[in-house]
């Protein structure tokens, strides 16, 4: 899944290629690309110029000249391109914006779990709910360290799980949790609230730092991201952690392992990220 390094790349090509274009028609060959009523939304976007593009963790925030904004979710493998217009849509295109420039934004999921819908533009999350739960942005102004003590304190759960919610920050996921964590030499499986607050400002600067490092390398391929431009990212050169099950650890040798961390694959170092009872 495209977590915030990706999508924050996919932004920041749309915000190049398709502002000030004007949408002059839609097509939709899979309608339920789109939440709620499909024809609402087809008239809602038409004439409407792209304005500005924007993020909120992993939503992509597609404001219109209309007062209108399209929010876009691209869960597993949902992918934006720009196509001449015309173009015979592929395989697994699921929807189509015509703009006035001959040109045309194609939405395209192989495995068809993105999703859209139209919101007004400051009230999205009355048509999105979870973008109003949403916790802070892993940005040097939005995650404070106060506030991570204060979150930390209060949950049980293991650290890599607590960091993969996106009500407590955005936009991590499994990558990143694991880099951070090996990072800050923190064992997944720790209980949040055991964490000191030396661990958390480490964890908080390792955290900032990563994200910002991702993004300038344009995001991890691993299995299918591609930018808009049709580029695969190239973080996957830099990890450190993540998939890197039984080589050595970059900091003392060991072995790395894998483990299950509330269902989701968790690679670490046993030796420098121990567990204390």
């Amino acid at each position: 899944m495209p977590e915030l390094p990706e999508v924050e790349t996919v932004r920041r090509g749309l915000e190049k290629l398709i502002i000030g274009t004007t949408v002059t028609a839609v097509n939709v060959p899979y309608p339920k690309v789109i939440t709620g009523d499909s024809q609402a939304f087809v008239t809602g976007v038409m004439q409407a110029t792209f304005t500005k593009i924007d993020r909120r963790g992993k939503y992509l925030l597609l404001r219109l000249s209309n007062q209108h904004t399209i929010v876009s979710h691209l869960r597993m493998e949902g992918q934006y391109s720009v196509e001449p217009i015309g173009t015979t849509p592929y395989k697994h295109t699921e929807i189509i914006f015509e703009l006035a420039d001959d040109r045309a934004l194609f939405y395209n999921d192989t495995r068809r779990f993105g999703r859209m819908v139209l919101a007004t533009t400051g009230h999205e999350s009355l048509v999105s709910p979870s973008l109003a739960k949403l916790g802070p942005e892993p940005t040097e102004a939005d995650l404070t360290l106060p506030y991570m003590i204060n979150a930390f304190s209060k949950s049980k759960k293991p650290i890599k799980t607590f960091l993969l919610d996106q009500n407590q920050i955005a936009g991590i996921g499994n990558i990143y949790a694991d880099e951070v964590l090996w990072q800050s030499k923190i064992h997944p499986e720790t209980p949040t609230n055991q964490l000191s607050k030396l661990q958390l400002a480490i964890l908080r600067t390792n955290i900032i730092a990563e994200i910002a490092r991702a993004i300038k390398h344009h995001g991890t391929t691993v299995h299918s991201f591609s930018n808009v431009f049709g580029e695969v990212g190239k973080f996957q050169n830099e990890l450190e952690a993540y998939g890197r099950v039984g080589e050595p650890c970059l900091r003392c040798g060991t072995p790395m392992v894998k483990i299950k961390v509330g269902q989701r694959g968790t690679t670490f170092c046993p030796f420098c990220q121990v567990k204390f009872d």
